[in-house]
């Protein structure tokens, strides 16, 4: 086994070392090559789509520190302590990363990723390898509560399959958000969408207690053309701003500072999301290409980050309001111990969200306040493996206290996380655990498959609406 993790080490560390940008350049380019589009194509894809995440980066991390000046000046007003520091999601990127193990994860869900395409049980290939860290995360947490490599790389591959087989599920709904045709190639395997399970779950509850709200709900495209301006994402970013301004008690200036920020943020954000799909274009021809040649017509689709659907007001509007509320629900969440700030602005949780809700704005806030608890109890379970590690790796933070724990509050794969503590627990040999850990495993997979269901049929929705368009 260390002789594979050795190799792994090998051969992804160099690439993983330059930063996701230059990553997915290399990434893409090489992928569109493999499928015999030209070189200068294949770069020009390959550059746009490193463009496009360096500048939705850059983005969200003016909107993320914009906003979390003014929430930071919200908790030191009320006075909330809590034990745990919020970092938010780099630094645990970085501490992940720094363990030989991710790379052996990642090594292995490359192998299952071409097994399951060539088995024909996905069309996804997934090249958003930075993101493995959230996947490896969860093995690594499952080893820190006592399971050994085996088991937790089980778990990984598990846990991995259905990521991918969701990334094909979700297809036709990005399509759908995206406006975009059926020969759009992107999806994705993102672990903030393994929340889709239990989201549906509540969304279904919505259907029958709750419908009535659906009346309040509002589309921002749909708004806009009716009110113009005042429907725009410019004057839902300045909505935001002064509702996030005056909870925080702001000054007059900050509040316009965070009104006009906020609007110019969410207006980026719809014009940086076309790059995503200018990127992919010379690969998505490439795939088709192959496919008629090799697949006899199979459709192949690229998993990519969650960003490329980051152009959709809803995401960014969920999240602001989410803010205060998982700020407020921390306060008085029974076992909670994580204060919410570097994961406030609730990017592990809106995009799932999203697609769940098809950006039902209600929908998404109410859901997402239902869900949040999960997220708060998952940070604070992972607090003492992230600070040991950390301190093992010389990455804990310089000015914090040593006896300080830190986490991520709002980190993609909650529900992972409580299998992990399960499984590692289990691994102990505890029988209490074993038969929690069964449970809970054949829970997380009954729950997937009946979600799974309710895709299909939302698909076969999505297809019978494009093949009446055809026809007309």
């Amino acid at each position: 086994m260390s002789g594979i993790i050795d190799f792994a080490n090998a051969v992804f560390k160099p690439l993983i070392d330059l930063g996701a940008a230059p990553m997915m350049l290399i990434v893409l380019t090489l992928i569109a090559l493999a499928f015999r589009v030209k070189l200068s194509k294949a770069l020009e894809g390959g550059i746009k789509l490193a463009i496009a995440l360096t500048a939705i980066s850059a983005v969200i991390g003016l909107l993320t520190s914009a906003f979390q000046d003014a929430l930071n000046a919200f908790v030191k007003s009320t006075g909330i302590q809590l034990s745990v520091t919020d970092l938010g999601w780099a630094p645990l990127a970085t501490i992940t990363w720094g363990s030989p193990y991710t790379l052996f994860f990642l090594l292995i869900m490359v192998i299952v990723n071409v097994v399951m395409i060539v088995m024909n049980k996905t069309n996804t290939l997934d090249v958003d390898i930075f993101d493995i860290w959230h996947l490896a995360f969860v093995g690594l947490l499952a080893m820190f509560f006592g399971a050994n490599l085996l088991i937790a790389t089980i778990l990984v591959i598990f846990i991995g399959i259905l990521k991918i087989i969701n990334s094909d599920l979700m297809k036709p709904t990005f399509n759908d958000l995206l406006h975009a045709p059926a020969s759009n190639p992107m999806t994705t395997t993102h672990m903030n969408y393994m929340m889709n399970p239990i989201i549906m779950v509540f969304d279904k509850i919505f259907d029958v207690i709750f419908p009535w709200l659906d009346k309040f709900d509002f589309d921002a495209a749909d708004l806009n053309k009716k009110i113009g301006f005042w429907g725009s994402k410019f004057a839902i970013g300045i909505y935001l701003g002064i509702f996030i301004g005056l909870l925080s008690h702001q000054g007059v200036k900050e509040i316009f500072t965070l009104s006009f920020t906020a609007a110019f943020c969410l207006e980026l954000f719809s014009l940086i999301g076309s790059w995503f799909i200018a990127a992919v274009e010379p690969l998505s021809q490439g795939i088709t290409d192959f496919a008629n040649r090799k697949l006899k017509g199979r459709t192949m689709n690229v998993g990519l980050d969650w960003p490329f659907i980051a152009g959709r007001a809803e995401i960014w509007a969920a999240a602001n309001v989410l803010a205060p509320i998982m700020l407020l629900e921390a306060l008085v969440l029974p076992g909670n111990k994580i204060l919410p700030l570097g994961g406030i602005i609730a990017m592990g949780v809106t995009p799932a969200l999203l697609v769940v809700t098809r950006g039902k704005i209600v929908r998404m806030i109410v859901i997402g306040a239902l869900e949040l608890p999960l997220f708060l109890w998952a940070g604070t379970l992972s607090a003492p493996m992230v600070t040991e590690t950390a301190k093992k790796l010389g990455a804990f933070p310089k000015g914090l206290a040593s006896g300080t724990m830190i986490s991520h509050s709002t980190m993609e794969g909650p529900v992972e996380k409580f299998l992990a503590y399960l499984v590692g627990n289990a691994s102990k040999g505890q029988i209490t655990f074993v038969l929690y850990a069964v449970l809970a495993l054949a829970a997380y997979l009954l729950i997937f498959v009946w979600y799974a269901r309710q895709m299909k049929k939302r698909n076969k929705i999505y297809a019978d609406e494009a093949a009446a368009a055809a026809a007309k």
